[in-house]
């Protein structure tokens, strides 16, 4: 997300640097590349001729100090109201209700309703320790029902049975009634799809709102309709008094306009972003750190807590005490490495986060990003055709060995060859790793690691 917009400005933004003093006419240009910028990224005009104002009547005449560049104050003016475009902080959820605190999904057929359903209330389950119930009220479309009752099954929350012959007023009312029952601390009430223009579908979602009185009512919104989804969130909550906005299949929008719109055209927080169809996949949106990112400064406080979610820890620990007593780096911890690197999103989705270096951005570099992606599949299926023995002792494989191993894996014999050589690498830096200096020497070696002669030098 963000990807052309991240480079668009970060190009820009180098024009003012080196300048004494920041005046209308050095930024002129500037601001007029920031407009296109945010245009062609889909933003809603309105929010593009506000925001350039702001940062216009910001930024004229500021003295830079004297430890800062002119081009990293202009930086930081634009970085401050693309904060303040999104939101400043964080919202949460408000949970803080009589239990069970209900939540509504509202939104279009086909924004991912269901799914988000079921992404937070995995959410809830994992990082708020609360006890969910899901339900569905779509009686329009059987298969809704079904797959909210796999996703339930799935991430191991209660789900209530629904079916297309019930009013969807009942069915809330009484999800509700059994989740007070079975002391449930929430329940989420998935709804059919309906457009904003279709009163009759929207008399409905109002009375189930009645009957429930959510302290959450999220919109969901599919983030590739761009400035539309933000001009729909508004329609929505002429009718409905929305709490918050959930935009979906933002791994799919390049350019973020829906992101940048949606907090100016409704006054609604965006609260969540989902990215790919996994249960995992739903961030808080946090606008301080989305605006780091578009001026390629990276998001590494989002980067530290999908670690700290997805990193095996007991694993580093047992791998960091092996290499301590002398024992070797084997395939086996080479595999757990790559799948580890695999549960945080893969290279992509940490190159994302990753700040720019160098003035290059590494979410930019596609080629090398999708060309390593490939390299370590493949390292990782021939990984999986080797014997226990093969890959506790990799000195043992012969060339007959490396011939099964590549028909297991279908490679060629040269890519067992260079894994086994890039094995020995990453087993030489295991070692510095853990002497005087490891991490400045664990840097370097990576270089070989990447395809194309590895990452930007430092």
């Amino acid at each position: 997300m963000f990807e052309n917009l991240t480079d668009r400005l970060s190009q820009t933004l180098r024009h003012v640097t080196g300048k004494a003093k920041l005046s209308e006419d050095n930024i002129k240009d500037t601001l007029r590349e920031v407009r296109m910028a945010l245009l062609e990224a889909d933003v809603a005009l309105p929010v593009v001729k506000d925001f350039v104002n702001k940062v216009k009547e910001r930024a004229v005449g500021t003295e830079v100090s004297k430890s800062l560049t002119p081009g990293q104050a202009f930086v930081k003016i634009v970085q401050a109201e693309l904060e303040a475009m999104m939101g400043s902080a964080n919202e949460d959820l408000a949970l803080n209700a009589a239990p069970p605190a209900v939540i509504l999904m509202a939104g279009l057929q086909g924004a991912g309703k269901t799914t988000t359903a079921g992404k937070l209330a995995r959410f809830l389950k994992e990082r708020k320790k609360k006890t969910v119930m899901v339900v569905s009220a779509d009686v329009y479309r059987p298969a809704a029902i079904k797959q909210l009752e796999t996703l339930a099954n799935d991430i191991g929350v209660t789900f209530f049975p629904s079916d297309v012959t019930q009013k969807p007023v009942a069915i809330a009312e009484a999800a509700i009634r059994e989740a007070k029952l079975k002391f449930i601390d929430v329940v989420i009430v998935d709804t059919a799809g309906r457009l904003h223009v279709d009163a009759e579908m929207m008399d409905e979602i109002k009375l189930v709102h009645a009957a429930v009185k959510p302290v959450e009512t999220l919109f969901v919104v599919d983030a590739m309709t761009g400035q539309d989804a933000a001009n729909t969130a508004k329609a929505f909550n002429d009718a409905l008094p929305l709490t918050g906005v959930v935009l979906t299949k933002v791994d799919g929008d390049a350019r973020g306009g829906a992101a940048l719109s949606v907090r100016a055209i409704t006054g609604k927080p965006i609260k969540f972003l989902g990215m790919g169809e996994k249960t995992e996949a739903l961030d808080p949106f946090h606008p301080d750190r989305v605006a780091s990112r578009i001026l390629g400064m990276g998001d590494v406080l989002s980067l530290i807590e999908q670690a700290e979610q997805t990193l095996d820890r007991e694993k580093a620990e047992k791998l960091a005490k092996k290499i301590k007593k002398g024992k070797g780096f084997d395939l086996e911890d080479f595999r757990d490495q790559l799948q580890q690197m695999k549960n945080m999103g893969g290279l992509g989705g940490l190159m994302d986060k990753l700040p720019s270096i160098g003035g290059v951005n590494l979410a930019q570099m596609g080629g090398a990003q999708s060309a390593a992606e490939k390299q370590f599949k493949q390292m990782e299926a021939i990984i999986n055709s080797m014997t226990p023995a093969e890959r506790r002792d990799p000195d043992i494989i012969s060339g007959s060995r490396k011939r099964r191993i590549a028909m297991g894996s279908g490679t060629q014999v040269q890519d067992i060859g260079r894994l086994i050589k890039q094995h020995k690498q990453m087993q030489k830096m295991m070692k510095k790793f853990t002497s005087k200096g490891g991490m400045a020497k664990l840097m370097r070696g990576m270089g070989g690691m990447l395809p194309g002669g590895g990452m930007p030098k430092l």
